[in-house]
């Protein structure tokens, strides 16, 4: 995408923006017509908490969402500029290095946001921080899709410091960092979506219980200090911080099939 480079800052600004506010609402809309509207009866059995929240926290929600594609727009600046000056390892030929390397490095990306955002979660949970940073998240004690970024301008900026860090040390492609927004972005709706889609047995299998699920994350929001893994269950076995039910709430609630008629 080398003709981006020689826009201006504004014209860049603008551009990512819209670019990522279209993304959030073209995952969280999805998510919510399919799920919430045209599935909710069938899928009732698989409500998290049991209710939906009230029409105020998603409006709550989908504005604080709002202010974050701003700040997203604006971190689209700083990697802008610092691949236009050299300082980050953005490539434009994917012959360069490869298919192979491309894949690799946006695995490389995956395993590094997890870690960093595990780190930083906790990091956010601190009680000198929390109020100050992180409280808007929290608002959604019952989140919806909508919820996937609704934070405070701050933890916004946190948030996006992902890549900027990254590709201050590992060359990648453009579209790497696009694939990387893309699964980012469907798993953080898919984290809020309030109704577990996964299948029973999911979270006590050794094949499939390293990955997270919707009850996962909607257990942090309900409960606050536990579950503070993004993706991956690993940090969270690691540290600890698994919400002792988990798997048992998890088992109950995937207990019926996916769809009832």
């Amino acid at each position: 995408m080398k003709w981006i480079d020689g826009l201006p800052f504004l014209i860049v600004f603008v551009l990512a923006t819209v670019i990522t506010t279209i993304r959030y609402i073209a995952f969280a809309g999805a998510a919510y017509y399919l799920v919430w509207k045209k599935g909710k009866d069938r899928l009732a059995h698989r409500l998290i908490q049991g209710k939906l929240p009230e029409f105020q926290k998603i409006k709550h929600e989908v504005l604080y969402s709002l202010s974050t594609m701003v700040v997203f727009g604006l971190v689209g600046v700083l990697i802008f500029w610092a691949k236009k000056n050299g300082y980050a390892k953005i490539y434009d030929d994917i012959s360069e290095k490869g298919i192979p390397y491309l894949f690799f490095s946006l695995l490389a990306l995956i395993l590094f946001h997890d870690f960093y955002f595990y780190c930083t979660h906790r990091f956010m949970h601190w009680k000198p921080i929390f109020k100050h940073v992180h409280l808007v998240h929290h608002k959604s004690t019952n989140p919806s899709p909508w919820a996937a970024f609704a934070f405070h301008p701050y933890e916004a900026v946190i948030e996006a410091g992902v890549v900027p860090i990254f590709i201050l040390f590992v060359p990648v492609h453009n579209l790497t960092i696009v694939l990387f927004l893309v699964y980012m972005t469907f798993l953080n709706v898919l984290g809020h979506l309030a109704f577990e889609l996964f299948p029973k047995g999911f979270v006590g299998s050794k094949w499939t219980g390293w990955h997270n699920t919707t009850t996962h994350h909607n257990m942090h929001h309900k409960w606050f200090h536990c579950n503070y893994g993004l993706y991956f269950n690993w940090w969270d076995k690691i540290f600890g911080t698994n919400h002792k039910d988990y798997q048992k709430q998890f088992d109950e609630i995937t207990e019926r099939p996916l769809f009832i008629k």
